[in-house]
């Protein structure tokens, strides 16, 4: 028996839409996750991208559980001393909420060239239009 490994070459990306209106933040970004590193394929292998492209819709409408709004916080820095910005989830949510989804998702891929190949076939926009119409995404449901 001989281990089969997916050639780069060989892959077939599909694309897939995620509708996030009235789902938990988490679990859109596990499932994205999951769909970008090709782990819900068969032919998954550690070391290949085999992925799908993932376009996630209504971003603007995502929903978080208990007292995340206010309590969480994501930081950057400026690199200068007392350069430290923070804003919470609730104030990132009402500027660009397009980029908390990105960051969530971003966390779950792995941190090396590879994670950031994946990370370039997210997709995310704030209503429900989405310029990706030519590639005739496939819909999927979440749980929930």
């Amino acid at each position: 028996m001989k281990t089969y490994y997916a050639k780069p070459l060989e892959v077939e990306r599909e694309w897939v839409l995620i509708d996030a209106e009235d789902q938990v933040l988490g679990r859109v970004a596990a499932k994205a996750a999951q769909i970008l590193k090709g782990k819900h394929k068969p032919q998954y292998t550690p070391h290949v991208d085999t992925g799908d492209f993932v376009i996630i819709v209504n971003a603007d409408k995502i929903r978080v559980t208990g007292n995340k709004l206010l309590a969480k916080e994501y930081y950057r820095h400026s690199g200068h001393p007392g350069g430290l910005k923070s804003e919470t989830l609730q104030e990132a949510m009402q500027k660009h909420p397009e980029r908390v989804i990105e960051h969530a998702v971003k966390g779950m891929l792995p941190k090396n060239t590879l994670g950031r190949a994946m990370g370039k076939k997210l997709k995310v926009y704030c209503g429900a239009e989405h310029p990706h119409m030519a590639q005739k995404p496939r819909k999927i449901e979440l749980e929930g």
